[in-house]
């Protein structure tokens, strides 16, 4: 306790820190009321029947827009569209020319494709925003004539939005960093209290077994949380050695150095792929209701047997596919061949790609099984009698994105306090956030 107040004071003594994360959470303050601000002409007490059906993707969409989008609020898209609007440039760096070329322009290029990323942002918004009013506002909630209320609301989500993507941007800016990742963190730490309460009513009923199945399931997401940390941090070292070079008078080189492999390299994109997937057979159902099957019901079923299989599945065939789109072992060997560095034991150029691409392979496998794992745990818990609501931050993507949110912000806190020759924010070791590694030359540490 002593160590943990005086890293506190610590914090608090150092100027620029202090107002950086007092103005990470103004910032995110004015993000959280925002959420409560409710569209204009929709009458808030008549979205009390409103309900997202056990719908598994719009409840994790919810989830992220911290609830405003169930209570149709002016934020209720959140950072989703700009979201998709960075996958789908991202992708596009990978596929089209054009975007690799401007991938390699350095700051130049990345200005270029922030700004295709705000105005697909722009359109992906705008197109959401009429789906998000056709759908999801009830007709009795609605106290403006259409198209009025259609196009006003559009017009107020679209702004929403791109505010609260202005909000990420300042955070990063002004704040202690990753100001995208923060928000949506906010907005799922926001629902946490809401799935406590309603764990508790559940546990303390008649039929509900007391507060021991309740601790119970407390030490459980204790271990869920410390089981996802581990996959997260997991990397594989493969060294590195440099031969020496003589620059002026100085000798350079000479030094072993280690490429940091993850072992959960694709981070949350496979479970979002997947339950983008998984999404169809819903829609399906919805659109052609003589295409129902006891099949196609329980692929809509997020705590079936085949729905969970199925998931488990995309999520590991996706794992490696975006592990492919994101790794590149060709490109790490010729880098690290430019720079007169070796793997020792393998013979530098395409030995060691198909070293590198040997290892990448053996680690992604158990990566991709861990990561299946955790994304079926919410299901596992709600068949084991856990509160859909509380079920939700046993796993998926809620929790990594917790997970590797909160462990990316203790290493921004505690790169400030060292700089300054401050202890860190643990007695021994280093806080290790999922961009930690020892940089090797000439290896462009944003694609591992």
């Amino acid at each position: 306790m002593k160590k943990l107040i005086t890293t506190l004071t610590n914090i608090w003594k150092i100027e620029d820190l202090r107002n950086r994360i007092i103005t990470t959470l103004l910032l995110l303050l004015i993000y959280r009321i925002g959420c409560h601000v409710v569209l204009p002409g929709v009458n808030p007490d008549a979205l009390g029947a409103k309900g997202n059906d056990g719908n598994s993707i719009l409840d994790l969409i919810n989830m992220f827009a911290g609830g405003s989008f169930s209570r149709s609020a002016i934020f209720a898209l959140g950072v989703m569209p700009y979201i998709s609007a960075s996958i789908v440039v991202q992708l596009l760096g990978i596929a089209v020319p054009a975007f690799q070329k401007m991938q390699k322009e350095g700051e130049s290029g990345r200005k270029k494709m922030n700004q295709i990323t705000r105005y697909l942002t722009l359109a992906i918004t705008l197109v959401q925003a009429v789906a998000y009013v056709k759908t999801q506002v009830p007709a009795e909630a609605k106290t403006l004539a259409e198209p009025l209320f259609t196009v006003l609301s559009a017009i107020v989500l679209t702004a929403g939005t791109l505010f609260v993507m202005w909000l990420g941007e300042k955070i990063t800016d002004k704040g202690i960093g990753n100001g995208i990742s923060l928000i949506i963190m906010a907005g799922i730490i926001a629902q946490l209290p809401a799935g406590i309460v309603a764990e508790w009513g559940s546990r303390m009923s008649p039929s509900g077994g007391g507060p021991i199945p309740l601790l119970l399931e407390f030490v459980a997401l204790f271990f869920v949380v410390i089981f996802a940390i581990l996959v997260v941090q997991g990397i594989r070292k493969v060294p590195v050695q440099y031969a020496k070079k003589i620059v002026g008078n100085k000798q350079v080189g000479g030094v072993r150095q280690y490429i940091p492999l993850k072992v959960n390299a694709a981070g949350v994109m496979p479970i979002i792929f997947a339950q983008a997937i998984m999404f169809l057979p819903m829609a399906l159902s919805q659109f052609f209701p003589n295409l129902q099957s006891d099949f196609l019901a329980s692929l809509s079923n997020y705590t079936s047997v085949a729905y969970n299989v199925t998931f488990a599945v995309l999520i590991i065939a996706f794992t490696f596919f975006y592990t492919a789109i994101m790794v590149n072992p060709q490109q790490m060997s010729e880098d690290m061949k430019k720079n007169g560095g070796f793997i020792p034991g393998i013979k530098p150029g395409y030995d060691t790609n198909i070293f590198i691409d040997n290892v990448i392979s053996r680690i992604t496998f158990p990566g991709a099984i861990f990561i299946a794992i955790i994304a079926i745990m919410p299901a596992l818990a709600g068949k084991l009698g856990v509160n859909n609501q509380f079920a939700h931050f046993y796993g998926g993507t809620s929790l990594l994105i917790l997970v590797g949110v909160v462990l990316d912000t203790l290493q921004q806190i505690e790169s400030h306090l060292l700089m300054r020759h401050y202890d860190g924010l643990m007695k021994t070791g280093r806080v290790k956030g999922r961009s930690t590694a020892a940089p090797v030359e000439g290896i462009d540490q944003s694609a591992i």
